[in-house]
């Protein structure tokens, strides 16, 4: 059996190098972050200190690594991959990453009389635990074909997709729809929860009705139970969507849901969510409905007071009443990060500069130098020393003055928490 050189132990390669120590390959391994491979030692693996001192011993070089500059780190690195790498190595790339890279590793891999295979994979870590992953695999075809039975034994499946850099690009398609998916299903979870539906009977109404995916199956249960341990990080999941942007940007073709998801994975990663895996989006929404979509007594309870608050508000003020609420005025920075149309055939997504000009219960007046655009939603980061949480708004007023664009916020369906942090934080400064 050949010798494997597996590089990078995180969430997905560690798992799929232990089914291959389980399926008896001889395995080194290497990871960038030391102390990630004591399970796989157990196996009975050895460790590299470095990609080339794997790789110059290996028959096959096999990496999962987490996006585009690690990779070329890996690869390219002074002690990469390629500083000594002996011909007829085949090279086996498993991460997402760009198909214009993945095209230069296989020139590359050529010039050094070696063959390489982009082949990534779909699933997420409980595929790579039970070896049930799929590849999909682009490059020659009949390396694909030699190569197998040791993708086999990580998988259940290897496609060939075409030449180099097609399975790059068919996995970034893939983990389109996957993105849209998951957004799709947060939203219709939260629109459930907030008409009062049992979160858990309305998700089996998703798995057994024409709404039904492998998302459903996979972060349903998640989500109500806000279970965010990693399975596939929503960090990720946002690069691979701006992988996935960047190539169909390239290619001509108008993404207006991909658009829309990413922001919505933008808008989680700047909420401070982007380690948790990508079902953590819920967080966003449960913030926007004022409360949780799964459902427990502690949830209930908060969800209950929140939506007596707001009731009770709704009831007895108008929005002159809201107006005079206590405001405290202040003039602190702090960071917006914008996530939203501009106009049409724009898209904004980054962070910028403001001030925080005064705050209140309902709102926030913030001003900045950047034009903005009524209804548009930015996520309000605030100094450390406030101790408040990131924040979504929606800007709701616009004036200009003393060469300023000062917006009014507002600040709808915080959860309560929230709302007491800032409560607290209006009456020890008023």
């Amino acid at each position: 059996m050949p010798t494997i050189a597996f590089i990078g132990l995180g969430t997905m390669g560690l798992p799929m190098a232990a089914n291959l120590l389980r399926k008896s390959y001889q395995v080194i391994v290497y990871n960038r972050t030391p102390g990630k491979a004591q399970q796989l030692l157990e196996l009975g693996a050895e460790e590299a200190a470095t990609p080339l001192a794997a790789a110059r011993v290996a028959d096959v070089v096999l990496t999962m690594i987490s996006n585009d500059a690690a990779v070329e780190e890996v690869y390219y690195g002074t002690e990469g991959v390629f500083a000594g790498l002996k011909p007829n190595t085949v090279l086996i790339d498993s991460s997402t990453v760009s198909p214009d890279l993945a095209r230069r590793l296989a020139r590359d891999a050529a010039d050094a009389f070696c063959d390489f295979l982009d082949a990534p994979v779909t699933g997420s870590k409980p595929a790579a635990i039970d070896g049930t992953l799929l590849f999909m695999a682009g490059g020659d075809a009949q390396v694909v074909e030699a190569q197998k039975p040791l993708l086999l034994a990580m998988g259940r499946e290897v496609l060939y997709m075409g030449p180099s850099g097609s399975g790059a690009a068919a996995k970034l398609a893939h983990n389109t729809i996957v993105g849209i998916n998951a957004a799709g299903l947060v939203e219709g979870m939260a629109i459930a929860a907030k008409a009062g539906i049992d979160a858990s009977s309305f998700l089996r109404v998703v798995q057994g009705g024409g709404a039904a995916s492998k998302q459903a199956d996979l972060k349903g249960a998640k989500i109500i139970d806000h279970d965010f341990s990693v399975q596939f990080s929503l960090a990720l999941m946002l690069k691979d969507l701006k992988l996935s942007s960047a190539l169909t940007d390239g290619l001509g073709v108008p993404t207006p849901m991909l658009e829309a998801s990413k922001s919505l994975f933008q808008a989680g990663a700047a909420a401070g969510y982007g380690e948790e895996d990508l079902a953590a989006l819920a967080k966003l929404y449960e913030q926007w409905i004022g409360g949780r979509i799964g459902r427990d007594k502690q949830a209930d309870d908060e969800v209950s007071a929140a939506a007596a608050v707001e009731e009770t508000d709704e009831e007895s003020e108008s929005e002159s009443d809201r107006r005079k609420k206590k405001r405290v005025a202040l003039n602190i920075p702090l960071m917006i990060s914008i996530y939203q149309w501009e106009q049409a055939g724009s898209f904004a997504g980054q962070s910028v500069d403001a001030v925080l000009n005064d705050v209140s219960e309902d709102g926030l007046q913030v001003a900045t130098s950047i034009p903005l655009e009524k209804d548009m939603f930015v996520v309000i980061h605030f100094q450390q020393e406030t101790s408040l949480p990131p924040m979504t708004a929606r800007i709701i007023r616009i004036e200009r003055k003393e060469g300023l664009f000062h917006y009014g916020c507002l600040l709808s369906g915080l959860a309560l928490y929230q709302r007491l942090q800032l409560k607290e934080y209006i009456e020890s400064n008023g």
